[in-house]
């Protein structure tokens, strides 16, 4: 099978308003996961390193001049995006395992059998007789 018809055969599948649906509702989600890290998580973390703000942590690689601005390495910011995404995976997780959980207490509905070949017989008989 070539790649790209795999690929297309990915794409394909699945609801595709069930895909904007969820990246609506990501999009979201990721704000307020930004929100708890940025203005909840981050200043307690600060205050327990010694007052430390993670989004001034950073390394000047080169001084500003003149109107060229200052180029820094900004891993605070890096950091509380960890954070970030740590949190936001391990939710996900979570609704992945309650839904599989959810998928394994349904229970599946049992298929009628298919009636036996002497069973056909006699229905037929039964259907002529009532003729």
């Amino acid at each position: 099978m070539s790649f790209i018809k795999e690929f297309r055969e990915f794409a394909m599948r699945g609801n595709v308003v069930d895909m904007a649906v969820g990246v609506i509702i990501g999009g979201a989600f990721g704000k307020i996961v930004s929100s708890l890290v940025g203005d909840v998580a981050m200043p307690v973390l600060g205050i327990l390193t010694g007052g430390v703000d993670f989004k001034d942590l950073k390394i000047t690689l080169a001084q500003a001049v003149g109107e060229t601005p200052a180029v820094t390495l900004n891993y605070g910011a890096f950091i509380q995006n960890v954070f970030d995404f740590i949190i936001i995976a391990f939710a996900i997780f979570m609704m992945v395992k309650a839904l599989n959980k959810l998928k394994k207490e349904q229970p599946k509905e049992e298929a009628v059998p298919e009636p036996s070949a002497e069973e056909k017989l006699l229905t037929e008989i039964r259907d002529l007789l009532k003729k």
